[in-house]
C-alpha cells in the first residue's frame, strides 16, 4: 500500500472521478475539481492510478451532501456529491469537448439544457440479485463502484416510486425462497398505471415459492413475472385462486391491463411490455419529445423519417403534427408494439418498417423511394455510422440526432459535416440521468445549401 499524498483536483473523468496530476496521474472517486485532498493510490494502471479519497482538506463550494446513504459504495450514481446545476454543466462541457475534438464542429446555437426531477425519476432498471451465504441474505440492487459485487443497499433514491422503497423487501423476499441462489436478476418497469418486476429464474420455483411470490405481489401492489430463458419466456406469475366475487374479478381484470405511459401534450398513450426499452425518465422523455417536435417544426406537408423508432416514442407525437411519419426499427417485437400503439391512438399517418440499421441500407428499399423532408434518429450507444450515407443521400431539410453517447454522436456528426456538407445548427444536453455520468444529448443539422439560402 502506498503512502498518503496531497493533491489538487484539476478535472473530472467521464466516470466522475477527480483527476490529480501529482507525478503519475491519479483518479480519485469522490473528489471534485478545485479541491485539495489527501489520497492513497490503491491500483496501478499503465497511464494512471486508481486512488481512494482519505480526506478533503479544502472542499469545493460546489460540493453537495449526497442524499443516498449508500453513495460511494453503490455504483448506480457517481455525482451525488456535486451540486445538481454543476452536474448538467459538466455534461454540457463533455458534449462541447466531444464535438470540438471528434467532430471538429461547433454548433451555431447551444440549446438551454433540459432539466427535470432529481430524485425518484428512474422508471426502468435492471437490478442484480445474489444470495450471499456469509451475510445470510440475498442482495438486490446495482453493482458496487468499480467492483463486480452487488452493493448491500436497503433503498434507492433515484428509482421511481414504488421501486426505490422495494429494495429491502425484495431482498427479504428472495432470501426466503428455496431457489434464492438461482435468481440472478430483476428487471423493473414503472408505468403510469402499474409497476412490473421480472425475476430471472434459473430454476422453476416450487409451489411454496410461488405462493410467497404471490403474497409479495398482493402486499406491494406490483406485478411479478418470471423469465426462465430468453425474452419469449417471460410469463406473468400464475396467481392462486382468490374467491372474491365481482369486485375481485374486476380487480384482476384491471391488473392485467398492459403497462402504459402517456405524453399528454400530444394526446398519445404508449403500451409496453415489462422488458421493452423505454426512456428511463418519464418527465425528461416528455420534455425531449416537446423539444424534438419544436426543432423539426413539422407541418401537414412534412414527411418525417424516424430511425431507431422503438415502440413509436417519437414517431407518434410527430405524427400528430406532420403529414406522414415512417418509423424504422430492427427489433420485431418493438415494431409490432409501435403498430399497436398507432392503432391504440387512432393515428393513421404513421407507418412502421422492420429493418436492420446495424449495417448500411440498400439503395433500392421501397420505403426509401419517396422523399423525406426531415430525419430523426435515436440510436443505441454505438451510434449510427452505417446510416449516415443514407441520410446524406435523402438530403432532408433537417436532421435531428438524439444520442445517449457524446462520442458516437460526435463521430457521426463529423461524417455529416465533413463528408456530406451538413451544418451543425444546434446542440445541447438533457438531464435524463441525474447524479450519473450518463450524457443524453441532441444535435440539429441541415444541408449546407440551407445556410446559403438563409443568407440570401
Amino acid at each position: 500500500m502506498s503512502e498518503a499524498e496531497l493533491g489538487t483536483v484539476e478535472a473530472l473523468t467521464h466516470e466522475g472521478e477527480g483527476v490529480i496530476h501529482a507525478g503519475k496521474t491519479a483518479f480519485v472517486a469522490g473528489a471534485l475539481p478545485g479541491e485539495v485532498v489527501r489520497f492513497q493510490r490503491v491500483r496501478r494502471r499503465k497511464r494512471h492510478d486508481q486512488a481512494t479519497l482519505l480526506e478533503i482538506v479544502r472542499p469545493s463550494a460546489e460540493r453537495a451532501v449526497p442524499r443516498c446513504a449508500h453513495f460511494g459504495v453503490c455504483g448506480g450514481c457517481a455525482l451525488q456529491h456535486l451540486e445538481a446545476s454543476r452536474q448538467i454543466d459538466a455534461k454540457q462541457a463533455e458534449l462541447r469537448d466531444s464535438l470540438e475534438r471528434v467532430a471538429r464542429a461547433t454548433p451555431e446555437i447551444w440549446l438551454e439544457p433540459l432539466r427535470g426531477p432529481l430524485w425518484g425519476y428512474r422508471r426502468r432498471a435492471r437490478l442484480g440479485a445474489r444470495y450471499v451465504p456469509k451475510k445470510g441474505r440475498a442482495l438486490v440492487g446495482f453493482r458496487e463502484r468499480l467492483l463486480p459485487y452487488i452493493a448491500a443497499i436497503e433503498r434507492c433514491e433515484v428509482l421511481a416510486p414504488p421501486l426505490g422503497g422495494l429494495i429491502g423487501p425484495l431482498s427479504a423476499l428472495l432470501s426466503e425462497l428455496s431457489i434464492r441462489e438461482r435468481v440472478p436478476q430483476i428487471e423493473a418497469a414503472v408505468g403510469d398505471n402499474a409497476t412490473a418486476l421480472v425475476l430471472r429464474v434459473l430454476e422453476s420455483p416450487p409451489p411454496r415459492d410461488l405462493a410467497r411470490l404471490a403474497e409479495f405481489e398482493r402486499a406491494h401492489a406490483v406485478r411479478l413475472y418470471l423469465q426462465s430463458a430468453g425474452l419469449e419466456s417471460v410469463t406473468r406469475l400464475s396467481l392462486p385462486p382468490d374467491p372474491g366475487g365481482a369486485a375481485a374479478a374486476a380487480a384482476t381484470a384491471a391488473a392485467e391491463e398492459p403497462l402504459w405511459y402517456a405524453v399528454p401534450d400530444f394526446n398519445v398513450r404508449f403500451e409496453f411490455a415489462p422488458t421493452d426499452f423505454i426512456q428511463v425518465n418519464g418527465a425528461m422523455n416528455r420534455a425531449l419529445i416537446a423539444r424534438a417536435v419544436s426543432l423539426i417544426e413539422p407541418t401537414e406537408q412534412s414527411r418525417v423519417l424516424d430511425l431507431y423508432c422503438g415502440l413509436g416514442n417519437l414517431t407518434l407525437p410527430l405524427a400528430r403534427r406532420a403529414g406522414r411519419v415512417v418509423g424504422v426499427e430492427g427489433d420485431h417485437a418493438l415494431v409490432e408494439r409501435a403498430r399497436h400503439n398507432a392503432r391504440l391512438n387512432g393515428i393513421r399517418n404513421a407507418e412502421f418498417i422492420e429493418a436492420d440499421l446495424a449495417s448500411p441500407l440498400p439503395h433500392d428499399l421501397p420505403w426509401l423511394a419517396s422523399p423525406f423532408s426531415d430525419v430523426v434518429l435515436d440510436p443505441p450507444r454505438a451510434g449510427a455510422r452505417d446510416v449516415m450515407r443514407t441520410i446524406a443521400r435523402i438530403r432532408p431539410r433537417r436532421v435531428l440526432y438524439i444520442s445517449c453517447h457524446p462520442g458516437s454522436l460526435a463521430r457521426d456528426v463529423g461524417i455529416l459535416v465533413h463528408d456530406h456538407g451538413f451544418v451543425l445548427r444546434a446542440a445541447g444536453v438533457l438531464d435524463m440521468f441525474p447524479h450519473t455520468t450518463h450524457v443524453e444529448s441532441l444535435a440539429l443539422l441541415t444541408p449546407g445549401e440551407q445556410r446559403e439560402a438563409d443568407g440570401r
